[in-house]
C-alpha cells in the first residue's frame, strides 16, 4: 500500500467513526469498540492533534462513564431528543434545514427528502452505494455524508473528494454544531459535533494544499 493510500485508508477510518456515532445511540456493543485498546490508541493518536484534543478527551471522558444500562439509557435518551424528535428543542442532523434558504422562518420543519436528499440520493447512485433499509433516513442525513466522504476516501480522487466536502458538507456544518450547542444538556453529542466540524475543516484544508 502506498503512503497515499494508507493516508487515505486513514481519513476514511476517522468519517466512518463519526458516522456511527451520529447514525444511532451508542449501545453495549459499540461502547466496547470505542473503549477497546486499539480504540484508545485511535482516540490517542486523534487528540494528539492540538485542534481536536479538547473535544477528544471530552468524547472519552464521557465513554468512560458508560459503566451502567442507566448510563447507557441517558446517552440514548440525548441522541434520542436531539437527533429523532424534530423539535425547535432538537438539532435536525439533516443537512437540507441548513442548507434551505426558501424555508419560511415560521417553519420549523425542513423538507425532508427535499433537494439535498435528491441530490445526495445521486451521488450514492453513480458510486454504487445506498442508504441501508436499517437506516429510514434522508439520504442527506449528517451520518449518510460522512459515510460517503469515507467510501470516497478510498475510491474517488482528491479534486473529487475536496469538491464533495466543500459544497455539501463543510458548508452546513458550523450551523448544524451551533445548534448542537442550543440545545444539548449532555457532554457526548455537542464535543462530538466540534470534533466532526474540526475534522472536516482540518481534512479539507489538508486537501486543498496536496491539490
Amino acid at each position: 500500500m502506498s503512503q497515499q493510500q494508507s493516508v487515505n485508508q486513514a481519513r476514511a477510518s476517522i468519517y466512518q467513526l463519526l458516522s456511527s456515532l451520529f447514525a444511532k445511540e451508542v449501545d453495549h456493543q459499540i461502547l466496547h469498540e470505542l473503549t477497546s485498546a486499539q480504540a484508545m490508541a485511535f482516540w490517542q493518536q486523534l487528540g494528539s492533534e492540538p485542534s481536536f484534543s479538547h473535544d477528544v478527551e471530552m468524547i472519552v471522558a464521557k465513554l468512560q462513564t458508560l459503566t451502567s444500562d442507566k448510563a447507557l439509557l441517558e446517552l440514548a435518551a440525548d441522541y434520542c431528543g436531539l437527533f429523532l424528535v424534530g423539535t425547535k428543542h432538537s438539532a435536525s442532523p439533516y443537512a437540507s434545514l441548513y442548507l434551505q434558504k426558501q424555508a419560511s422562518s415560521d417553519d420549523d420543519q425542513p423538507l425532508l427528502f427535499g433537494e439535498q436528499h435528491q441530490q445526495m440520493s445521486q451521488f450514492l447512485k453513480q458510486s454504487q452505494l445506498q442508504v441501508q433499509s436499517e437506516f429510514p433516513e434522508p439520504a442527506d442525513h449528517i451520518a449518510v455524508m460522512l459515510a460517503y466522504v469515507a467510501h470516497i476516501c478510498v475510491n474517488q480522487d482528491l479534486a473529487q473528494q475536496c469538491e464533495f466536502v466543500q459544497h455539501n458538507l463543510a458548508n452546513w456544518l458550523a450551523n448544524f454544531v451551533n445548534k448542537v450547542a442550543e440545545v444539548d444538556q449532555g457532554s457526548f453529542y455537542l464535543p462530538l459535533a466540534r470534533l466532526t466540524q474540526s475534522w472536516v475543516e482540518s481534512d479539507l484544508q489538508w486537501m486543498q494544499g496536496e491539490l
